[in-house]
């Protein structure tokens, strides 16, 4: 769950909490004037039916019986031995209300919440020696909860919901754009720098990741340059070297010999300048397949053993000279450490196209895979007698990241090692 989320729920909780336990506070403290002003309209009721009663023409004592029903929606009836009656639900309420009745009209007061399934609150009083009850309706004591209530609880949810919307949005964003700031970072790409606004701690981290940012650039051009710099200085006595050694007049296997060195450090500089190069080289549509399928016929030339299965693919952006020294460290790679034979197999898979480099040598160590991925770093336990400066698979996995995609190696079925580059469609 991400950040935003959480905040978003734990704030609409805690503001729903809270206006729950405001709510229940209220009906607790105004259950007390409830209570009285029930009370207060139950004994006035009750005194009036019962002086009414008593002073009233016997005559028309029923035509004021059903003026009370009509008018006030009291009725009257008197005790029978036959009646069913049901008690008061068990409510502080009620309780409160009860004690308060029988205090002014006597405790021999009796209450009912229904008679004779007839529902309302029945209260009895004596008259001589006659008791009798008096119904009220229940809507006098128990609150309807109608469309305005409705109307106030969605209100006031919509507003719990869109304050926590705003305090959680507030937090995430910004924490949100430094975590993709990072991880273009991570991925060797400059991020636009970050707004360095908001609240204090906010605007104090994103000056400290603008600053680190900004470092971190500076300090890859300037490595670049200097590794660009040293490895083109390099190749002119390099040069002076090997004609040297073609005049030098020197036995055969001697002069092949210095030739092969001159020649391991020739492809040293150039994976130097490869990886000073870096990836700045524009995209633009092109058929993969067809990129391969140079690579390989340059390899068969030089008498390689070397397999090629293009897939199915649709037309696709790329840097093709980026790409074209990626798959090519991957199949020197694979010639120096495994020989032959080497297979290369193109294919998509969802979103993304695939290239493999497949060879039959000792493989890798699963848990050594990321870590050979780093520059300057090789694998001599499993593939001794490395040449290189060990920046192959670096270059490879900078050329990946460059493409939306990344460098796998995976162990080959029956043995040996698969180089997975995968490269995103869009």
């Amino acid at each position: 769950m991400s950040l935003f989320s959480r905040s978003f729920l734990l704030i609409a909780l805690l503001i729903l909490a809270s206006a729950a336990a405001t709510y229940q506070l209220y009906r607790v403290y105004e259950r007390e004037p409830r209570a009285r002003e029930f009370a207060q309209q139950t004994v006035s009721v009750i005194n009036l039916t019962r002086s009414a009663l008593i002073n009233a023409d016997p005559v028309l004592r029923r035509n004021l019986l059903i003026e009370l029903n009509e008018r006030e929606g009291i009725r009257l009836a008197p005790v029978t031995a036959g009646e069913t009656l049901e008690p008061l639900p068990e409510d502080p309420l009620f309780a409160l209300v009860v004690a308060r009745v029988k205090t002014s009209l006597g405790q021999q007061t009796r209450f009912a919440y229904a008679r004779d399934k007839v529902e309302g609150l029945w209260v009895s009083f004596p008259i001589d020696e006659d008791e009798y009850w008096v119904m009220l309706p229940r809507e006098r004591f128990e609150p309807v909860f109608g469309l305005e209530w409705l109307a106030a609880g969605l209100g006031l949810l919509a507003l719990a919901l869109a304050g926590a919307w705003l305090i959680a949005s507030t937090l995430s964003r910004p924490l949100g754009e430094i975590a993709v700031a990072a991880g273009a970072v991570g991925r060797g790409e400059v991020p636009a720098p970050l707004a360095e606004t908001g609240p204090r701690e906010i605007r104090i981290m994103s000056v400290a990741f603008n600053r680190m940012a900004g470092d971190l650039a500076s300090m890859e051009r300037e490595r670049a340059l200097v590794l660009a710099g040293i490895s083109h200085d390099l190749r002119t006595p390099l040069s002076r070297l090997r004609l040297g050694l073609e005049m030098s007049g020197a036995d055969k296997a001697t002069a092949e010999g210095m030739s092969a060195d001159v020649a391991e450090i020739d492809a040293v500089i150039g994976q130097f300048l490869d990886f000073a190069r870096g990836d700045d080289e524009p995209m633009a549509p092109g058929d993969l397949n067809a990129l391969a399928g140079e690579i390989v016929e340059g390899y068969r030339k030089r008498e390689t053993d070397i397999a090629f299965r293009p897939g199915t693919l649709k037309p696709l952006r790329f840097s093709p000279q980026a790409l074209r020294r990626a798959v090519t460290n991957l199949i020197d790679n694979a010639l120096r450490y495994a020989g032959g034979p080497i297979e290369i197999v193109t294919r998509r898979d969802g979103e993304r196209v695939l290239v493999e480099v497949m060879d039959r040598g000792p493989g890798v160590p699963p848990d050594q895979a990321e870590r050979l991925k780093r520059p300057f770093t090789r694998l001599n336990e499993a593939r001794s007698g490395a040449g290189g400066a060990g920046l192959g698979l670096a270059i490879v996995e900078r050329v990946a990241r460059a493409h939306g995609g990344k460098l796998k190696l995976l162990p080959r079925e029956s043995g040996g090692l698969v180089a997975r580059l995968s490269l995103r469609l869009s």
